[in-house]
């Protein structure tokens, strides 16, 4: 529809950003009806702070609003792309295992959808499935580029077994760059799905982590993975009218489930994973305040943090939530900008 700008890149991810937004904008309240009049609602887990027992009942599943509003701009915008529609299905794929998980939790009247088993060997499937396609298909190269150091190569453990379909007729298994993957994908998917916690925290921070994931995109020449990046962004900005302090809806894990996963595939196929841990080192925070309160009490039977994730933490200290949520979005900005500065620092010691 929009490929008369094709010779505009930059227009295009603008482009995205605004529709997105407007897409999301128009549907979520259409969305919010339907939930009301169907007491489709969330599951608020017992034991968190008390003053979120208010949001029992509050409408979920808003994450299926966004993904609509992606689909369609990104169908409309984004230029063809074999690896576009790679970070598409893998996205889309964490988006439905969200969606059946969101989709436990309302019909079991429970704060707890899938359990941990289940949803991991989803994750490790599309994981799988989407490393080893970008690996054969794409060329993408299994390897990790440190900032500052030559890039490391995980490919040395590679087995090749005969594929008739395959580009070079094998399928190259590359085992520490498919387990190095695992980790990026699974373990970002489920930071943002724990950072998603407060009114407006996930689609705030993911909006600013995917501006600086489509900068660098559009700076490494891959214009649909650029406006893929802005899309979501966008996407975020139209949720967060409704998602913002007190929330109409939340995302849900159909939401942050995919754009963790989202954003993990954009920086394989950009070949930034190790700068996207600093980009998203707001997730990389909460999910690791996750696994320290676990190991911790485990050892020593007392809580390292007042609560898990992190932002509780800080609920439980006295902040408001709306304090914990505009310094949170700050932090995240701040590292997001410190990631894309090494980037583009690293980019051009490169070229020099």
């Amino acid at each position: 529809m929009f490929t008369v700008f094709n010779q505009y890149p930059t227009f295009l991810v603008f482009l995205a950003v605004v529709f997105a937004m407007v897409v999301t904008m128009v549907l979520t309240p259409l969305w919010i009806k339907f939930l009301k009049s169907s007491h489709i609602g969330q599951q608020v887990r017992a034991d968190g702070p008390q003053s979120h027992l208010v949001k029992q009942g509050t409408p979920t599943m808003g994450g299926v609003i966004m993904l609509i509003a992606i689909v369609i701009t990104v169908l409309l915008v984004v230029p063809p792309s074999w690896s576009f529609v790679a970070a598409l299905l893998a996205t889309l794929c964490t988006a439905a295992l969200g969606l059946f998980d969101d989709a436990e939790k309302v019909i079991h009247e429970r704060s707890l959808g899938l359990t941990p088993k289940g949803k991991l060997i989803g994750q490790f499937a599309i994981a799988t499935l989407f490393t080893l396609y970008v690996v054969n298909w794409l060329g993408i190269a299994p390897t990790v580029q440190i900032p500052f150091l030559q890039p490391w190569n995980f490919g040395v453990l590679t087995t090749s077994i005969p594929c008739p379909i395959c580009p070079d007729g094998s399928l190259d298994i590359p085992w520490l760059y498919l387990v190095f993957c695992y980790l990026l994908i699974i373990g970002m998917s489920n930071a943002v799905n724990l950072t998603d916690g407060l009114d407006g925290l996930a689609a705030g921070t993911v909006m600013v982590v995917m501006i600086v994931m489509a900068a660098i995109a559009y700076r490494e020449n891959m214009l649909p993975m650029a406006v893929f990046a802005a899309t979501m962004a966008g996407a975020c900005v139209g949720f967060l009218w409704f998602n913002a302090y007190p929330a109409d809806i939340f995302m849900g894990d159909t939401g942050s489930l995919a754009l963790g996963s989202a954003l993990a595939c954009i920086a394989i196929i950009t070949k930034t994973e190790v700068f996207s841990l600093i980009i998203g080192g707001l997730f990389v925070a909460e999910a690791c305040s996750v696994i320290l309160q676990v190991v911790h009490y485990k050892r020593t039977k007392k809580r390292l943090f007042l609560m898990a994730p992190l932002h509780h933490h800080f609920e439980k200290k006295g902040w408001s939530e709306t304090k914990v949520v505009v310094r949170f979005w700050i932090i995240s900005g701040v590292l997001a900008a410190t990631g894309f500065s090494l980037y583009f620092a690293e980019t051009l010691m490169a070229v020099a």
